[in-house]
């Protein structure tokens, strides 16, 4: 496939501008009543509703420094991959809880950021469909947002339901199947698992399913389980990365209970530092520049997982101690592997 041309920056520097943007953005007026006003909801037949499909040339497509093969016209695997929010900003007439597929702003970010540092880890196991949907505004994570947010996290998952069944219905033909996801991604992407693979036939075809970025009870699934081991299948992985010295706000409670965390060098959810020598390399500010190895070691701490501060051009600005965005630019090319190395355990059972 041909590699399109990606801005000579990763979402270090891309989504950490857009996060730091969205928390003084503006947001949408509460509805009146029972009126929640949403845009046109998408047809999945139309191809330019969705950011990544494996016919088309999009920023899955692409590698860090382009050194790194796209494997996905000969995958045995496909991946199905929901982007984290990216949508903050409103603008006079356009001020909806929910975005909107026509928004070339909000593509653009998916396509030119998102794709390439997150849904592209997968195209060496995967082909990889990635839908465009009517995302909620970050502000729903806010407490200005917790009015709506179940209406505008609902809109958002109907579009993600519809694109998965038309996915299931005309792609997939019954292949092995990845779930990837990363924040607001992976709250639809729980939804998903529950209602279309736990206790159901397609669980058969689940490889696994990577939901990082958002807290995730050990328990939610009656026939998932977390995984232990990095070629154990039919098994879902999640963490959520902070600098070794974060503390989280007095008072704050996460309200899932029993989280799971996986630590992406081990594959296992076993305690203690995993060093910096088994990190195969990750990708932060120049995505051209190609992988970082040993970039950051990790270590799982009651529900969260731990690292040391990365070191590249301008971390000295680098100040926050959520490593939110970075939750897979860290261990990049150890999640690729292991993805590969999943399809290749389900191929033998």
């Amino acid at each position: 496939m041909h590699k399109k041309t990606v801005p000579h920056h990763g979402l270090f520097a891309g989504l950490l501008l857009s996060v730091l943007m969205a928390a003084c953005a503006g947001i949408p007026e509460l509805p009146a009543g029972n009126n929640f006003p949403v845009p046109s909801a998408p047809d999945y037949s139309e191809v330019k509703n969705w950011a990544a499909l494996p016919t088309t040339n999009d920023g899955a497509d692409r590698t860090p420094g382009d050194t790194l093969a796209d494997g996905q016209l000969t995958a045995t695997a496909d991946v199905f991959y929901l982007h984290p929010t990216v949508y903050s900003k409103t603008h006079r007439g356009n001020e909806l809880w929910n975005a909107n597929l026509a928004d070339e702003k909000v593509n653009e970010t998916v396509d030119d950021f998102v794709l390439p540092n997150h849904a592209s880890i997968f195209n060496a196991a995967g082909r990889i469909y990635a839908p465009r949907y009517r995302q909620a505004n970050i502000k729903v994570f806010y407490p200005e947002g917790r009015e709506v947010s179940e209406r505008a996290l609902d809109t958002a998952y109907q579009d993600v339901l519809a694109a998965f069944d038309y996915y299931l219905s005309t792609y997939n033909r019954g292949r092995p199947i990845i779930i990837a996801s990363h924040s607001q991604g992976t709250t639809h992407a729980k939804r998903l698992l529950a209602d279309r693979f736990d206790g159901q036939p397609l669980k058969d075809q689940l490889v696994a399913a990577y939901l990082v970025g958002m807290p995730v009870s050990r328990e939610a699934y009656r026939s998932i389980p977390v995984c232990e081991s990095p070629q154990q299948t039919g098994c879902f992985v999640s963490w959520r990365t902070y600098r070794e010295d974060f503390v989280p706000k007095e008072g704050y409670r996460d309200t899932v209970p029993d989280i799971a965390v996986v630590n992406p060098l081990t594959w296992t959810t076993q305690e203690g530092r995993a060093p910096a020598s088994l990190n195969r390399g990750g990708v932060l500010y120049n995505y051209d520049a190609g992988l970082l190895p040993e970039l950051v070691w990790a270590e799982i701490r009651g529900d969260g997982l731990f690292t040391n501060k990365p070191k590249f051009f301008g971390d000295i600005f680098f100040r926050t101690k959520n490593y939110h965005i970075g939750d897979y630019n860290l261990f990049w090319m150890n999640v690729r592997e292991n993805a590969v190395d999943r399809v290749g355990a389900f191929a033998r059972l």
